[in-house]
């Protein structure tokens, strides 16, 4: 008997702790979402933007503008973004809405980027990705442009 209220007990407190790492993960993941969501509202990217569905951090809504002087221009492309309970250390789903032709979009809309899958790393962010496009638009300005 001293056995099985032994078993129970340590039962009890194992589901107990990872109840509060879960907790804890969501708090943390909430914490880096809302502070993401803070740096795309103080500094928006040009051409797109990015938001909370409703009052779930943990499922945004964006809207990226095709670009100018290409096949997507005048163009107005959704895509769905799902931040997972552990996020920053698993990356983000994302997910275009609006059906795009492009290289690193399947049929379904996901996008094929290894960025978002195994070279994942929590230092990424949605803003970072955004500054990054921007950076490279203007290197290939600059630098292949000649």
């Amino acid at each position: 008997m001293a056995d099985r209220v032994g078993h129970a007990v340590e039962l009890a407190s194992t589901q107990f702790f990872q109840s509060v790492s879960r907790k804890s993960e969501d708090t943390m993941a909430s914490k880096r979402i809302q502070k993401e969501l803070m740096d795309l509202q103080r500094d928006p990217p040009t051409s797109c933007s990015a938001g909370p569905v409703g009052e779930d951090l943990f499922q945004w809504q964006a809207t990226i503008m095709g670009p100018a002087d290409s096949p997507y221009a005048g163009g107005v492309f959704f895509v769905k973004i799902h931040f997972p309970p552990d996020y920053p250390f698993k990356p983000p789903k994302v997910n275009f809405q609006t059906k795009v032709y492009h290289p690193n979009i399947n049929s379904n809309g996901s996008i094929c980027l290894d960025i978002l899958k195994e070279q994942w790393s929590p230092a990424l962010t949605i803003s970072k990705r955004s500054q990054y496009e921007e950076t490279a638009g203007a290197w290939t300005q600059k630098y292949a442009m000649g």
